[in-house]
């Protein structure tokens, strides 16, 4: 036996040594490594490739009715579910994104009702468009009611204790009180006939130069001396 594996290994030494060896090893390891590692590629572009293909570039335009007529909606938040990524619609309502058929598209705006839009998966298109028309959401706030006290409670208790006239004299007699009467006539500088004479010598001046400029003041000899007259009087006062 030991003499068999010596004649052996004495063999291939010796097969070695003449190059014929070398010569056949080395295309042995060659189409082992370009079997290997086309194995390898074959496993890895079909994934590659049905990613690639199953991906789509969706378009549109977000619509809401006013009326009689449809206007784009901006600004609108747009989510792929399955992808957790999206876009946001322009001041137009014009929108694009990176997509997949299947996918369900989510719409979302303030004020609006939430749109959902699912990509049909018998696409077999790059490109996709679709108009989405989005509705008004009104939500219907509980009714507030203000008081002038801090709870309930107290105002209905100072409300009963309240004392209000019975009668329309005393009413009237209430608003006319004479301090506060007083009080609103000193900040009026005239009454109701100055105000009714300043009025009326304002429209007829109007009315007296209709269709022309009126007179510089500045040059009129009268009007300087009721000015003179009236500072010498000490009417003209700097307040």
């Amino acid at each position: 036996m030991q003499q068999r594996k010596l004649l052996l290994n004495n063999n291939f030494e010796s097969f070695l040594k003449n190059g014929t060896g070398k010569l056949l090893l080395v295309p042995f390891f060659l189409t082992f490594f370009l079997l290997g590692k086309n194995n390898k590629l074959n496993a890895q572009t079909p994934a590659k490739v049905s990613t690639e293909q199953s991906l789509l570039q969706f378009s549109g335009k977000v619509l809401v009715s006013e009326k009689d007529s449809l206007r784009g909606l901006a600004f609108v938040s747009i989510l792929v579910k399955s992808k957790k990524t999206g876009a946001i619609s322009d001041d137009k309502g014009f929108f694009t994104l990176v997509a997949s058929p299947g996918d369900v598209i989510e719409f979302v705006s303030i004020g609006y009702k939430d749109a959902e839009f699912i990509i049909p998966d018998t696409l077999k298109t790059k490109h996709y468009l679709a108009i989405i028309q989005m509705r008004r959401d009104t939500i219907q706030l509980p009714d507030v009611s203000v008081y002038s006290y801090p709870t309930p409670d107290e105002f209905k208790e100072a409300f009963l204790k309240l004392n209000v006239p019975n009668d329309d004299l005393s009413r009237a007699q209430k608003n006319l009180a004479a301090e506060e009467m007083r009080e609103l006539v000193r900040g009026i500088s005239m009454d109701g006939y100055d105000n009714y004479r300043y009025s009326m010598e304002q429209r007829y001046q109007r009315l007296q130069y209709i269709g022309q400029y009126p007179p510089n003041q500045l040059l009129n000899p009268v009007a300087w001396a009721k000015f003179i007259k009236a500072f010498k009087a000490g009417k003209l006062k700097i307040k």
